[in-house]
């Protein structure tokens, strides 16, 4: 039987690995999709970022791939391994096999090889969704803002945790089929607005913005945000709940 996993290579000689990796140039007429094969010699800790710098810094420069801060905190490096969104720089070459395929996320707008452009989808929806705390009360700026409750902040602190990267639109079915659908992340900052004793918002303001198909009455429960989400938020548990307390305003409007 021919194994697909790694092979042990002998001791003391690196494993050679092949990042098969898409390109593509939208911006030069010419360039059509295709696959490129690069050889690397696998190093001890090597995760994905590393590997692609190399191969940029000795291979190809030309190359396009986003990073900034190598600790899975920016989401810049995200992108399609093997076929599941996730993190090159949290994903160990090790855990691999011998051919690695890389491909740039799905839904967003293509700048060139594995760099997409998430951040104009992010601002869009965020402006979409009006994801800022509203209130209207008078701002005293000698006044100190009132003590939040522990498990008020707790709550939003871990739906704050989410870094942008766009995994969650990636992995979701129904943002391939459905232009406007604002995904997980957008119902996230939907449930942690909510939360936020400071937004003064009625659950009939957060219906107008997401009770619909293009929000969460349109997610077909698949849950692929759930499980390549590389924060590991509770995504599926805070749409069911944003589901059932909309649904409640759905049913009292009719």
């Amino acid at each position: 039987m021919i194994s697909i996993l790694r092979r042990r290579p002998k001791p003391g000689t690196p494993r050679r690995i092949t990042l098969r990796i898409l390109r593509h140039n939208p911006a030069d007429p010419a360039s059509t999709p295709h696959q490129q094969d690069f050889l690397v010699d696998e190093a001890e800790g090597m995760t994905l970022f590393i590997a692609l710098n190399e191969i940029r810094a000795t291979q190809d420069p030309s190359l396009q791939f986003d990073f900034v801060c190598r600790a899975g905190i920016c989401g810049s490096c995200a992108m399609l391994i093997n076929g599941r969104p996730s993190l090159a720089c949290r994903t160990l070459t090790q855990d691999l096999g011998d051919v690695i395929t890389l491909a740039p996320l799905p839904f967003f707008e293509l700048i060139g090889d594995l760099s997409v452009n998430t951040g104009k989808w992010m601002r869009g929806t965020s402006e979409r969704l009006q994801t800022w705390v509203h209130n209207d009360a008078p701002v005293d700026l000698d006044a100190l803002e009132a003590p939040m409750a522990p498990a008020d902040a707790e709550a939003i602190y871990e739906l704050d945790r989410c870094i942008e990267c766009g995994c969650c639109v990636a992995g979701c079915g129904t943002a391939q089929m459905r232009e406007r659908f604002v995904g997980a992340i957008g119902l996230n900052k939907i449930a942690r607005f909510r939360i936020d004793p400071r937004d003064t918002r009625s659950d009939e303001d957060f219906y107008e913005l997401v009770g619909d198909d293009d929000g969460v009455f349109g997610c077909m429960s698949l849950l692929g945000c759930h499980d390549v989400c590389p924060k590991q938020l509770p995504l599926q548990t805070q749409i069911a709940f944003l589901r059932r307390k909309l649904a409640i305003v759905g049913l009292r409007g009719d």
